[in-house]
């Protein structure tokens, strides 16, 4: 493809995600064309009032010959099948997260995505914020000295979702976040989850990263089931800690000179135990701009030039993997490492559990 051609990008699934990357690819000069794919005519009538340029297919297979790239923004257990036929048809695909459901599928997909010699970039449209980016500095150039743990909540009253839990619909965001900031991924995960008012799906859950080679754990807690909406990610370091609030619009990094010394001498049982230190709290300056329009920018990019995008489709099956193993560990209630998912594993037999009040996948601690 020529520098000077521009794209014709299908959005397959028009809905909440889908119909923000219409608005998003419609504004960018390097797409001639945004072409609608979904059964739904009610969501295509809508985007085509606000976008009466673009184009509209029922489904993927007619608008393939039609497109040169897409974005797949539909329900998670349909990325697999959607992606492989875009990919067997000489397609870029930028899939929103989680990238599959399966580690195996995942796996599938970058092969396919390699032998054809086209982009494959998952939507993990965190890594694409600044103060995501800012965070990975703080911590990367050791502004906030070592990294005791990291925290993060998100949660809201909803959306539920109809093919997946909160896990597989929230995590992802979050666990990006961390293995970006951190620059690695965990070797081993522990999960809880509970089925509160959805009888099918977790709709509440605790999750817990290890990052041994770091001395760094990270604690996740996602909700469907909460009053109040929730977007924090908090670093605790030995000099200094770091909150990054994503509702916060105008101090989304807050940088708190605040920690703990331990004595000299521990066994001096006449002294504190921990003297604390309050300092200054600072808000460092962002050059913010919308993630996805940085995101669909970059998947552009990659298009053009051949550059592994850095949110590639190894890196969104790094975040399935933990996905998956987190799947096991609150199914079977134990740690879980990742290297257990190399090959196909044996069934487990089921542990018999204390019944509980309401529905829940795992009595135990997070």
């Amino acid at each position: 493809m020529t520098s000077s051609s521009a794209l014709r990008v299908g959005v397959v699934g028009c809905g909440y995600w889908g119909s923000k990357h219409v608005r998003v690819l419609q504004s960018l000069d390097d797409v001639s064309q945004v072409v609608l794919v979904d059964g739904r005519t009610d969501r295509v009538n809508s985007l085509l009032r606000g976008f009466p340029g673009a184009r509209s297919f029922a489904d993927l297979p007619s608008a393939l010959p039609e497109v040169d790239a897409v974005v797949i923004a539909t329900p998670p257990t349909t990325h697999t099948p959607l992606a492989l036929a875009a990919i067997a048809a000489g397609k870029h695909v930028l899939v929103e997260k989680p990238l599959a459901t399966t580690a195996s599928d995942a796996r599938q997909l970058v092969a396919a995505a390699r032998e054809a010699g086209v982009t494959l970039m998952v939507g993990h449209t965190f890594e694409h914020n600044a103060a995501v980016d800012k965070l990975r500095s703080l911590v990367q150039q050791r502004e906030l000295g070592d990294v005791y743990n990291i925290d993060t909540a998100r949660l809201n009253l909803g959306l539920y979702q109809s093919d997946v839990n909160v896990i597989f619909d929230l995590a992802p965001h979050d666990i990006s976040i961390i293995n970006r900031v951190l620059g690695t991924t965990p070797a081993y995960v522990h999960a809880w989850g509970a089925c509160h008012a959805n009888s099918r799906h977790e709709d509440v859950a605790y999750l817990r990263l290890f990052y041994p080679d770091l001395a760094v754990s990270a604690n996740i807690h996602v909700s469907w089931l909460d009053p109040c909406k929730v977007r924090r990610v908090t670093v605790v370091g030995s000099r200094k800690m770091a909150v990054y609030d994503d509702l916060a619009v105008d101090e989304r990094i807050r940088v708190f000179d605040k920690g703990v010394t331990p004595p000299v001498d521990d066994q001096d049982l006449t002294q504190p135990p921990m003297t604390y230190r309050h300092g200054d709290i600072t808000v460092p300056h962002l050059d913010f701009e919308e993630p996805l329009m940085v995101q669909d920018r970059r998947f552009l990019h990659s298009i053009r030039t051949g550059e592994r995008p850095l949110t590639s489709g190894e890196n969104g099956l790094a975040v399935v993997e933990v996905l998956e193993a987190l799947q096991i560990s609150m199914r079977e209630g134990r740690p879980v490492h990742l290297s257990e998912l190399a090959e196909p594993r044996p069934p487990r037999p089921t542990r018999r559990r204390r019944p509980v009040a309401h529905k829940t996948s795992l009595v135990g601690s997070a």
